[in-house]
């Protein structure tokens, strides 16, 4: 089902999940909103458009992206908390 923008601001505005919890379902929501198909409609077996695809970093590392797209991009989602003092 199709999100307007304003939809997925306050939907997302108000959400107070952590990462993992929340990460994918909001990819999800943002190709929705754009049009685009998700991951697994555009790609079921994850060759080359995945979610938590695994990685090897520059610098010779490993971890993984919370999104992936073969010769496209590479997302790794970030929670910053408010600092309270």
């Amino acid at each position: 089902m199709p999100m307007t923008p304003a939809e997925f601001a306050a939907k997302w505005k108000a959400n107070t999940t952590k990462e993992i919890a929340g990460s994918k379902e909001q990819f999800i929501d943002l190709c929705r909103m754009l049009g685009y198909p998700t991951p697994t409609e555009a790609d079921p077996t994850g060759d080359f458009y995945a979610f938590e695809k695994g990685l090897t970093e520059s610098t010779g590392g490993g971890g993984f992206a919370d999104v992936w797209k073969k010769g496209f991009l590479a997302v790794e989602t970030l929670v910053i908390q408010p600092m309270i003092f």
